[in-house]
């Protein structure tokens, strides 16, 4: 377990278009900054900057929809485009109302517009673009971390975070969607508690806990803040990514 937990933002990241290599991006921020990185550091990244450079752009003139998307896009208020897109990058649609629509992702997670987004994003107001999720952010997460490690000699934890709307609660948090290099979900099953007693069902969503941490830094807005170094967490090293935070749908009493 950490004793204690240092966040930096790494200060002047520039703006990223598509194509561009965000691990020598990184490289030259850190540069700047007189930021050495360390083994086992943690380098969360803003899923929009991951999207950018994986040019995970889509204008909607280009997207024509479906009937199922017209039909859905009325009952929801929303543009049957981005509708479209909606449907196209789910498995399932979980809930609806006029304003939401709340799917569960093709990586599996369950969030509002199968997180496409236009904040943040320079777009046309003729022909509006907005920005999907990476195609795979696991692997995404993977493909930085080696990049890194190839050009730095260090051994990172990569983490990719988002931020979503949460049941019960008002407010967006962040959480992980994919992550390299250490184990996402701790499992303290059989461990014991202060008085002896073993845990039963005790599983600590690492990933998330530091995505919402880096959040924080990062902000929603104007902040300009889409990396943030997280140092002193204590991880395991795992090859798993952030899939073992998905809730099975058989154990998911809300769905």
């Amino acid at each position: 377990m950490s004793s204690s937990l240092n966040l930096t933002v790494l200060p002047g990241f520039p703006l990223v278009e598509p194509g561009d290599d965000l691990a020598a991006l990184i490289v030259e921020c850190c540069e700047r900054a007189d930021i050495v990185l360390q083994d086992g550091d943690v380098l969360a990244l803003a899923q929009k900057i991951v999207s950018k450079a994986e040019n995970r752009y889509v204008w909607f003139n280009e997207v024509e929809p479906s009937e199922e998307a017209i039909a859905l896009a009325e009952k929801t208020d929303k543009d049957p485009r981005q509708v479209e897109l909606i449907l196209r990058e789910s498995k399932e649609v979980v809930r609806h109302r006029p304003g939401a629509i709340i799917v569960e992702h093709r990586e599996g997670y369950v969030h509002a517009n199968a997180g496409i987004d236009a904040s943040n994003i320079h777009s046309d107001p003729d022909n509006p673009r907005v920005l999907l999720l990476p195609e795979d952010s696991n692997a995404s997460a993977r493909t930085l971390r080696d990049a890194l490690r190839e050009r730095l000699g260090v051994t990172l934890n990569i983490l990719i975070n988002d931020s979503a709307g949460r049941a019960w609660r008002n407010g967006t948090c962040g959480f992980a969607l994919g992550s390299a290099g250490f184990e996402a979900l701790v499992s303290r099953i059989g461990d014991k508690d202060l008085f002896g007693r073993p845990l039963e069902i005790t599983q600590i969503g690492v990933a998330d806990e530091l995505a919402a941490a880096a959040s924080f830094l990062m902000g929603q807005a104007d902040e300009g803040a889409p990396v943030v170094l997280i140092r002193g967490a204590q991880l395991r090293a795992s090859e798993q990514g952030c899939e073992t935070l998905i809730r099975p749908k058989a154990q998911d009493m809300f769905r």
